[in-house]
């Protein structure tokens, strides 16, 4: 069977891509630059700063899927950051690109993550769509310069995929750990006017439009991957209100104290556009959890 490499596979989609695909019996290895050890699965080593991939990790791989990137929610956006965040995703696709040339590997194809942050922190009536352009804030520009970085691949002859992934649902963390905690202690409330839009995806699904990914041919590009149930702000943090049969009714919290809290990344929270997945329904994938109410049960393990 074929083997994927992953860059960024000891994150949280990473490691639950890994599962799947070895479920399915491809050879997964990755890419670390901590060399941390994620089981059996083989580990090797990059640095970009040094310029430096494990030779054998490249020439061993008939895929590659690229999720490698400092996490864009962890911390405050300064300076430092914001080139971290941007660096961390460009610079490695750089280098496996250099080497994936260096060496003449003959990929199947290479497969990166982007984001539906590619459309801006704006909140509008539009739908957005892979035919739309970039928006010019530090979101949109830092997802135009990693799909660029990809593009790389597609320039010599590898049929390369862009998924624009949208708010990740996973029981192990990530944005919906952050949402449920007040809606548990019994303060949920809508985040600043409500009315922003929050375009997500149950993570089962975006390992399953990875995996599709690699194994149709016909996908070539960007792909928004995100559910098609449409939820603002306001309706999101109800249904999880609901499903966790919790109260749903303390005042909004205000704008000011979001931009308090979290400074230039508050937009990330306060603004958000809906986002068609019409590209890949189109493409053949059928969605295991089409609906927030059977997606939240589902993450937060909530029997019928």
């Amino acid at each position: 069977m074929s083997t994927v490499l992953i860059s960024g596979g000891t994150g949280l989609i990473g490691r639950h891509l890994c599962k799947k695909l070895i479920g399915k019996g491809y050879s997964v290895s990755i890419l670390s630059r901590t060399g941390f050890t994620e089981g059996e699965i083989p580990v090797f080593h990059f640095d970009t700063d040094k310029n430096e991939i494990d030779e054998r990790a490249i020439r061993e791989a008939d895929y590659i899927v690229h999720l490698a990137g400092a996490n864009i929610g962890e911390k405050r956006w300064t300076k430092n950051r914001k080139q971290l965040i941007v660096d961390s995703r460009v610079k490695t696709a750089q280098l496996i690109f250099e080497k994936v040339k260096e060496y003449n590997v003959k990929l199947k194809a290479f497969i990166s993550a982007s984001a539906i942050g590619y459309y801006g922190a704006i909140t509008t009536n539009k739908k957005f769509s892979e035919t739309d352009s970039p928006y010019t804030d530090f979101l949109g520009e830092t997802c135009r310069l990693w799909e660029k970085s990809a593009d790389s691949f597609e320039e010599i002859g590898i049929r390369t995929v862009k998924v624009r992934t949208g708010v990740v649902l996973t029981s192990q963390g990530g944005a919906l750990a952050k949402m449920i905690t007040p809606v548990k202690l019994g303060i949920g409330s809508a985040i600043g006017s409500g009315k922003q839009f929050i375009p997500w995806i149950h993570i089962d699904d975006l390992c399953n439009i990875y995996i599709k990914a690699i194994e149709d041919t016909q996908m070539h590009g960007a792909y928004n991957a995100v559910a098609p149930d449409f939820k603002t702000n306001r309706e999101f943090t109800k249904e999880i209100a609901k499903v966790l049969k919790k109260p749903f009714w303390f005042p909004d919290v205000p704008d000011f104290i979001i931009k308090l809290l979290f400074g230039e990344m508050s937009e990330m929270i306060l603004k958000g556009s809906s986002v068609s997945p019409d590209k890949i329904i189109n493409a053949g994938y059928e969605f295991i959890f089409p609906g927030l109410e059977g997606a939240l049960k589902n993450v937060l393990k909530i029997e019928e």
